[in-house]
């Protein structure tokens, strides 16, 4: 993948606090862009990921205690490990983000009455649906959303905590005007219990950036690994073109 040269460490709001969950998606990316630009040309940008949390890390279930767990709501499992093409998807706005759907084999298995989305296949596909659904539902601007996203779809622990404790605070709506979709996706890597989805999104001014989720399945669903700081999304950084990754889009 191509991608610009500076580093932003200071400057990227995925190092704050604030901006915890999916949430920040895209204000998070739009202000990484902004930055990108008014900056220097030929260094690197790309911002080191967050330490995994202790607590996070210790609870991760073995591979076959992991294989052997079943979707909540039901939903088949697969044995592949990987995606060489885009799924078939069809594709719904939560918010102003498309998302992909498939109630009955990849997901969202489960939509409560406030819209919120949960149960995804242990599936790559699974994986790839879980990630766009949970940044979707972040974007959407809801803290009602924000607390139960928290609560339910990140893996228990100080980042998980920190990520409640901002949510429960938050007053005012974290949308944005400014709208990003998904073009790409690569998985970096998959095994049963653990899965890290790597993102590209375009702007509605047709920047291309990418930002990489990592997850992990237990209790039967896909859940987000936040650092302990609660920062929800690692390694943000603006892309040249869509090199490396599978092109999949609703929009």
């Amino acid at each position: 993948m191509s991608q610009s040269t500076e580093s932003t460490t200071e400057s990227n709001p995925f190092t704050k606090p604030g901006f915890i969950l999916a949430a920040a998606l895209v204000v998070a990316l739009i202000a990484a862009t902004l930055v990108i630009f008014l900056l220097p040309k030929g260094q690197d940008n790309t911002q080191a990921a967050p330490s995994p949390s202790p607590d996070a890390t210790s609870a991760a279930p073995t591979t076959s205690a992991a294989a052997a767990a079943k979707s909540i709501c039901g939903l088949p499992s697969s044995t592949e490990t990987a995606l060489g093409t885009a799924p078939k998807s069809k594709w719904e706005l939560v918010g102003k983000m498309a998302v992909p759907t498939d109630p009955k084999t990849s997901g969202p298995g489960l939509t409560d009455s406030d819209g919120f989305r949960s149960c995804f296949a242990h599936s790559p596909t699974g994986a790839l649906y879980s990630a766009m659904n949970i940044g979707a539902l972040g974007s959407a601007g809801s803290p009602p959303l924000e607390v139960k996203l928290a609560d339910k779809l990140l893996v228990p622990g100080k980042g998980r905590d920190t990520a409640m404790n901002e949510a429960a605070s938050s007053t005012a709506s974290s949308g944005s005007a400014t709208t990003i979709q998904v073009k790409g996706f690569s998985l970096k890597s998959y095994t049963a219990s653990e899965a890290n989805v790597d993102l590209a999104f375009e702007t509605d001014k047709g920047v291309l950036v990418h930002t990489i989720l990592s997850m992990r399945w237990m209790d039967g669903d896909w859940k987000v690994k936040p650092a302990d700081d609660g920062v929800t999304f690692s390694g943000v950084s603006q892309l040249s073109d869509l090199s490396g990754f599978i092109l999949w889009s609703g929009v």
